[in-house]
């Protein structure tokens, strides 16, 4: 144990500006989508969906994971962030990639300011990308928690390239094949490989150390690893390559899952031999996320069978809103309160009276939180499958009341003051 290295965190000037842009693109994209739930009960290439949903990607999703990262990637490869101005860059330029892409896709005005933001995106994830290779020094040292953030930085450069010459395509047509196909082999690079691995390595992680426990069987992470990468690089080159028929297509889901199944039992087997027996508002939370991914897999024959843009749309809406928003509302106060507290109180622990990293949120705001995600993911799964705009419009409220109470949790924290306890 004394050879253990803890890397130092980057400054919180570096992380923090993450946490708040990701809570208020929350905030804008549930405003959007009250303003026009129609956009769920239409096909999926439409304009203000094709918004929402890079908005969900890139501006909260990624943006909030990213700043994450950024911050845990000293302590999962125990050395310090090789550069904290390139991830301040990755910053700038996805915010401003964000920015020019929703508008573009909302007013769906294809051309060099859709172009101008592929390419800010590309680059944030191009800083991304150098920053972890060159702090996991993945091959040196040896660990599929490692491994699995590396194989997620390379997915997330490759999506972004990929969404690139998708959007110089829809100005100046370049590809020979359907544009709708190769939009489909994008998002599941993204989903399958930026977030899916992410999520697995940092969640085999976390998971484990917030509950107190642990698992001593690591070859299921590298049984999902081999599996998840796999699947995705089959359906990825028959998707561009051949014509992939939809029980191919199913081969490649059956695997992914495999991959996704080995993952849960190692956090599985981590919550059976855990210390914390009473898990807090926030794991239960984490926990109904895994559901989301689950209930997204056994979509897929629906997805594939069914010759209706519901079965996709709903499909989608459980991944990003179900899986990912949910992982994130789950996480969120594990780890911005400790950073804040970190900055006002390290020095003062064990001098002075100081409140814990738990009392810099509201955790009455927490558990409405939780009870608003459950109420607003099964209306608005509900309202996309009747394809019922009304039932889409009353979720929307729901998310846009959630949104709200995250974004005013998240900005007490990162407006904290420094104070002592008397």
């Amino acid at each position: 144990m004394s050879n253990i290295h803890i890397g130092n965190a980057p400054p919180d000037k570096v992380i923090l500006p993450f946490y708040a842009t990701g809570a208020f693109v929350f905030w804008l994209l549930c405003l959007l989508l009250l303003a026009d739930p129609g956009s769920l009960t239409q096909h999926h290439f439409n304009p203000h969906l094709l918004a929402i949903v890079h908005m969900a990607a890139l501006g909260w999703g990624t943006m909030i994971i990213m700043g994450a990262a950024h911050q845990l990637l000293p302590v999962i490869c125990e050395r310090d962030l090789f550069n904290p101005v390139l991830a301040s860059v990755s910053w700038y330029f996805l915010t401003a990639g964000i920015i020019f892409l929703a508008y573009a896709f909302w007013n769906m005005q294809t051309g060099w300011l859709m172009i101008g933001g592929g390419v800010l995106v590309v680059l944030s994830a191009l800083a991304y990308f150098i920053n972890t290779a060159f702090t996991g020094s993945v091959f040196i040292h040896y660990s599929v928690v490692r491994v699995f953030i590396f194989s997620s930085a390379f997915w997330l450069l490759f999506t972004t390239l990929i969404g690139l010459l998708l959007a110089i395509n829809l100005r100046y047509v370049f590809f020979t094949k359907n544009h709708l196909e190769l939009l489909k082999l994008h998002a599941h690079a993204g989903l399958a490989g930026w977030f899916l691995q992410l999520i697995t390595g940092v969640s085999s992680k976390l998971v484990p150390m917030f509950l107190l426990g642990k698992s001593d069987k690591e070859k299921l992470l590298l049984y999902a690893f081999i599996l998840q990468n796999a699947g995705l690089l089959l359906f990825l080159f028959d998707g561009y390559f051949l014509e992939m028929p939809a029980l191919r297509m199913f081969v490649y889901a059956v695997l992914v899952a495999a991959g996704i199944t080995c993952w849960l039992l190692y956090l599985y087997d981590a919550f059976r031999n855990r210390v914390r027996k009473k898990a807090d508002i926030q794991m239960k939370q984490t926990f109904l996320s895994f559901l989301g991914i689950v209930i997204a897999i056994l979509l897929v024959p629906f997805v594939l069978y069914a010759n209706d843009p519901r079965w996709s749309i709903v499909y989608g809406a459980f991944l990003f809103m179900g899986w990912i928003t949910g992982l994130i509302l789950g996480k969120t106060f594990k780890t911005l309160p400790f950073i804040v507290w970190n900055r006002h109180y390290k020095n003062l622990s064990g001098k002075a009276k100081i409140p814990l990293p738990k009392n810099l949120y509201s955790e009455g705001l927490v558990q409405w939180q939780f009870r608003i995600f459950i109420a607003a993911m099964v209306l608005l799964a509900a309202g996309i499958l009747m394809n019922n705009t009304i039932i889409v419009q009353v979720a929307s409220v729901f998310w846009l009341l959630l949104a709200t109470i995250y974004l005013l949790n998240v900005m007490k924290v990162l407006l904290h003051k420094k104070t002592l306890l008397s």
